[in-house]
This record gives C-alpha cells, sequence and structure tokens, in this order.
C-alpha cells in the first residue's frame, strides 16, 4: 500500500467501493498500523488536485476537533473545500466567534435541561411509531421506525406543522439519496430538492416571524441571520438532526441482532441502556467525516502539517482505534470508558444534538425491548452509499425486521 508512513497513500480512500456495505473497518485498521496521519493522493475526480493529510487515530481526530485556532472548518466541513461563494454560510463551516454567535441562537433548544423536558413528548412518538409497526408486524425498520422518529422530534423542535412533515421529510431523503450513484437519481434530482425545502423553510420563516411559537425556528426567523442562511439552517438542521439518529438506530439494532446475548444482557438489565446507546452510537459512527484547513505549521501523528494543508478526519478510523478500545470490532454494550467520534471529538464543533440523539436512542430502544419479546431480520439490508465526500450517507437504506 506504501512503504513508509511519509509516502502518499497508493489507495483511494474516496472510492465508494470501500463504503459498499458500511464502514471499512479492516482498511481502517491496516492503515493505523503504518500510522494514524497518512498523506493522501489528489481526487482531481471529485475537484480537488492536491494532496491531503488523512487523520485515522482517535487521539488525532479529537485534537483536530479540538484545537480550532489550527485546524479551521472556515474553508468547509467536507472532504473537499466549499468553493467561496458558500463558505461561512453554515454552522459546520464556521469557527469562533462567528460559529459561537450562530450556535447560541438555537443552543437553548438542545440543552441536556430542554431536551430532558421534551422526553414525555419522544416516548409519547416513540410508542405511536411502535404501534404502527407492531400492527403490521413485518417492518422496513429504517423507513417505518428510526427515520421516523428523529425526524419527528425535530420537527417538533423547528416547530414544523404535522400537515407539513410528510413532504419534508421526502425532500430530505431524496437529498440525501440523491449522491448516492446507484439511487438513479440525478443531480437536477438533489438540486430540485434542496430549492423545495428552501422554498419551504423561506414560508416557515415568513410564518414564524408573524405568528411566533414557542420553537427554533421562530427563534432563528427572528434573528439575523440573512435569508440564505436561514434556507441552508434548515436543511442542516433537518438532516443532522434526523439521518445521523436514524443511521444509530438501525445499525444499533442490527448489532444486537446479531450478538444476541448483549441483547439478553440488556434485557435482563435495563440500567445498561445508556452504555448501550454508547456503543450503539460506538459502532455506527454516523458522522463519515469532517474537513479543515491547517492554519499555522503543526505536528500531528509524527507527521509536520504546514500552513495551508487540508485534512480529513475519518470518524469512524477513530471510533474503532485499538490504541483507545479493547476488541474494537466486538459490540460490547459494558464498554467504559467509550470515547466514541460520533458527536465529534469535543471542541467548538461538538455535535449540537448529542443530548437529543442520546435520548432518542435510550427512549426507543427501552421501549422495544419492552413491547417485544423477539427481534427477527426477515430479509438482507441494504445500505446507502453516498461515500466520504459528505459528512453523511453511508447508512442503512432498509432494515426488514419482524416485531413478536
Amino acid at each position: 500500500m506504501f512503504t513508509s508512513h511519509t509516502d502518499v497513500l497508493e489507495i483511494d480512500l474516496t472510492d465508494r467501493s470501500h463504503y459498499a456495505s458500511g464502514f471499512p473497518h479492516e482498511l481502517f485498521a491496516e492503515l493505523r498500523r503504518h500510522g494514524r496521519v497518512l498523506r493522501h493522493g489528489p481526487i482531481p475526480q471529485h475537484g480537488f488536485d492536491r494532496e491531503f493529510w488523512t487523520l485515522l487515530g482517535n487521539a488525532e481526530i479529537r485534537r483536530a476537533n479540538q484545537e480550532w485556532e489550527t485546524f479551521s472548518a472556515a474553508e468547509g466541513h467536507g472532504l473537499v473545500p466549499l468553493p467561496p461563494e458558500r463558505r461561512g454560510k453554515m454552522l459546520l463551516s464556521m469557527d469562533p466567534p462567528d460559529h459561537t454567535r450562530m450556535r447560541r441562537l438555537i443552543n437553548s433548544g438542545f440543552t441536556p435541561r430542554m431536551v430532558a423536558g421534551l422526553e414525555a413528548k419522544i416516548a409519547d412518538r416513540a410508542e405511536r411509531i411502535l404501534d404502527a409497526a407492531a400492527a403490521r408486524v413485518d417492518v422496513d425498520f429504517v423507513a417505518d421506525v428510526s427515520f421516523q422518529l428523529p425526524m419527528h422530534v425535530i420537527a417538533d423542535i423547528m416547530g414544523i406543522p404535522e400537515q407539513d412533515r410528510s413532504e419534508v421529510f421526502r425532500l430530505t431523503d431524496t437529498m440525501i439519496r440523491a449522491l448516492d450513484p446507484s439511487q438513479g437519481m440525478s443531480v437536477q434530482d438533489r438540486q430540485s430538492a434542496e430549492m423545495e425545502i428552501f422554498t419551504y423553510a423561506t414560508g416557515l420563516s415568513a410564518e414564524k416571524r408573524a405568528n411566533p411559537t414557542d420553537d427554533v425556528w421562530s427563534i432563528l426567523a427572528n434573528g439575523t441571520l440573512e435569508p440564505f442562511e436561514l434556507d441552508l439552517f434548515f436543511t442542516v438542521l433537518a438532516i443532522a438532526g434526523s439521518e445521523t439518529t436514524s443511521n444509530a438506530l438501525s445499525q444499533g439494532i442490527l448489532a444486537f441482532v446479531n450478538n444476541p446475548d448483549q441483547l439478553d444482557q440488556l434485557r435482563r438489565d435495563p440500567s445498561l441502556q445508556r452504555s448501550a446507546t454508547e456503543e450503539m452510537l460506538r459502532w455506527s459512527s454516523p458522522v463519515v467525516s469532517f474537513g479543515r484547513t491547517v492554519t499555522r505549521d503543526t505536528e500531528l501523528g509524527g507527521q509536520r502539517l504546514l500552513a495551508g494543508d487540508r485534512v480529513v478526519m475519518f470518524h469512524p478510523s477513530g471510533s474503532f482505534d485499538e490504541a483507545v478500545y479493547h476488541e474494537p470490532t466486538r459490540f460490547d454494550i459494558h464498554r467504559s470508558p467509550n470515547p466514541h467520534l460520533a458527536f465529534g471529538g469535543g471542541g467548538a464543533h461538538f455535535c449540537l444534538g448529542a443530548s437529543l440523539a442520546r435520548t432518542e436512542i435510550n427512549v426507543l430502544v427501552s421501549a422495544i425491548l419492552r413491547r417485544f419479546a423477539t427481534i427477527e431480520v426477515t430479509g438482507e439490508p441494504t445500505w446507502l452509499n453516498v461515500g466520504p465526500l459528505n459528512n453523511v450517507g453511508v447508512a442503512m437504506q432498509s432494515l426488514p425486521l419482524r416485531f413478536t
């Protein structure tokens, strides 16, 4: 693959074939044996003709997340930098103090205290979703359960009316699926969905200005954001608030089915639910990658990084790092400590919805185990494979289950 940790990788980590059935953990492990920070060749097929650094170790990813002064998000948070006209428009591609200002605008809706106040509503929504699943017996866990709960919860927080949700959910799903060539959708399909979401967000903002209610979108619509910033923020919240948690739930439930001893232990001892949730998050790693630009010369993982270099953090690799985890490829709900990178590695960009995601997983899994004696996979799961160019999108697309 290469002869030393200073060589350029001869493998293309942006090749979607590596992610056809989830993350290539064997490949990541092999690469980590050569180094935690490795040089990757240019990817002109994706519009980026420079080398960049791949961050594969837990400690190295954590440091890059925390030291925003050295590892800046200002050029974009994806693997490939954003075009100049799109920079600084989204929370994910801002550094403090702009990032701090925008995050403060909506933070009140996602604090642990506020999420605790939502727990009863989350539990009620989970019960309604599982009522429908119980009536069908055979379900697609992704479409019928894991996508539904976080999408409805984020819609509650944002103040999206119930009658609008099915269309917003459809558009959100389309925007993600259109990035996977195997879905048979075009660039125009994604652009059309994006424009429809923007149009909806503009209308919702106008309604919240005229008739503000107790929700996050009323706060944002009556704040200082420009119209385009609002539209982008709506899209980010809808996707980040749903797709990531849905994937953690789907992969986590499948992991339990494939590891019945862990499922039995959780049934016998529900007090393990919180540590089980952390293991589900580690196992699924719903965030694929984040990009940063080095602002000043530094050293990381034994490599010399220069100002202007691009670095890409592969979070799934860091969450399976054998330097941190004993037997990382084993699903273990007793794992403690569990410093996974599902929400980033701390710092300014630590996931705003971390408390919310944990609560949704705790509530739904607890309800499933209380209501159903058996969980059976009834068909072959399928995968969405956007690849690592985007922050999300290596996820389960369908998971046929039977609840009894």
